[in-house]
């Protein structure tokens, strides 16, 4: 079983970069989820992370920096619009993919010609990154396409036996992962949409962002069926009126759907956006992203609802949807790709 150590201590985080500098693998916080982390310029290292989440080789680490400087260091060419990014969003929930220098290991980019690198905003992830004195790849801490971890606890529970260290740093604030874009030749390209809103990049580089559409994947999140838990999980878009969410017609929608599958209610775990969402009695577990229609309290709360209902004894799971805009289309996405079915 992994070392488990308090990141409230910083001779705690010193063990954990030391771990790392040996070429070991730790979980770690950041303010999105809880990541897997190794010496980004150790190609061995680094073939553990995929070794231990049966990690499919095609799919790129997001590298993880400490200083904004540090881009530099790995980054073979920063256009204008990068810079902007780096110097409003960094620190922060926002990895940018970008044309890589040859001290990245190929294994790290999937053998791509572009890295994605990421400043966190969380203290106990930047403190690590500067102890271990090297730039850190780590993807979430999780089997591959498994739910994505937001407390220590879910890390334990899942890799637990096979890494070496878990650094305890509390639950996540965003609770989901970076956005991820690529500038290009003047355009912007969104190729996850994350917990930072992609409005905000707009409103900063006065453009829009455009969807990646190749096929080619450049950084995590690029797959289209991730974030699922063990169980049966049924998604239920919100139905919209007049650019509103109407609760009613949603929850109607809702009970359509369950009577046409012919699933017993009480095998079932259903989780709300909130308590605007009513619904009657005979549910086997109702629960609640948040209390209020609050995009960011639902965002945090995402991934460990959905991972308390895979581990619960219903062997339902059913999720009602929420508005695409601003985190909206990030959880959405999560959402999306996480269900055996949608309607």
């Amino acid at each position: 079983m992994a070392k488990w150590l308090s990141a409230y201590y910083e001779d705690n985080i010193k063990l954990a970069a030391d771990i790392i500098k040996k070429g070991g693998l730790v979980a770690f916080p950041t303010e999105t989820v809880y990541g897997l982390g190794a010496n980004a310029l150790d190609k061995l290292a680094v073939a553990k992370i995929f070794e231990v989440k049966n990690r499919p080789d095609f799919d790129p680490l997001i590298v993880h920096i400490c200083r904004k400087e540090d881009v530099f260091l790995y980054a073979d060419q920063i256009e204008d619009d990068v810079e902007k990014l780096i110097d409003h969003f960094w620190p922060g929930p926002l990895t940018i993919v970008v044309p890589k220098k040859d001290i990245i290991p190929s294994i790290v980019t999937a053998g791509n010609t572009t890295v994605a690198l990421r400043m966190p905003k969380n203290n106990v992830a930047l403190k690590l990154i500067e102890f271990a004195g090297v730039p850190i790849a780590a993807p979430s801490a999780n089997p591959f396409g498994y739910i994505s971890p937001t407390s220590a606890f879910q890390v334990a529970d899942t890799i637990g036996d096979k890494i070496d260290c878990i650094l305890d740093g509390g639950k996540c604030q965003f609770g989901l992962e970076s956005t991820v874009v690529m500038v290009k030749e003047g355009k912007i390209f969104l190729l996850r949409p994350g917990a930072l809103e992609i409005e905000k990049i707009e409103k900063l580089l006065g453009k829009n962002i455009e969807f990646y559409k190749e096929e080619n994947i450049l950084s995590p999140g690029q797959i289209k069926k991730h974030y699922s838990p063990q169980k049966e999980m049924i998604l239920i878009k919100p139905v919209i009126n007049q650019e509103k969410i109407d609760y009613k017609a949603t929850i109607e929608k809702l009970y359509r759907v369950l009577e046409e599958k012919s699933i017993d209610y009480k095998d079932i775990f259903l989780l709300l956006p909130s308590y605007d969402f009513v619904v009657n009695e005979g549910f086997g577990v109702v629960d609640y992203f948040s209390i209020s229609y609050d995009l960011k309290d639902i965002a945090s709360n995402l991934f460990e609802k959905i991972y308390l209902a895979d581990k619960s004894d219903k062997n339902v799971i059913v999720v009602v949807g929420v508005k695409k805009e601003g985190l909206g289309l990030s959880i959405m996405n999560r959402l999306e790709k996480a269900c055996n079915y949608e309607f």
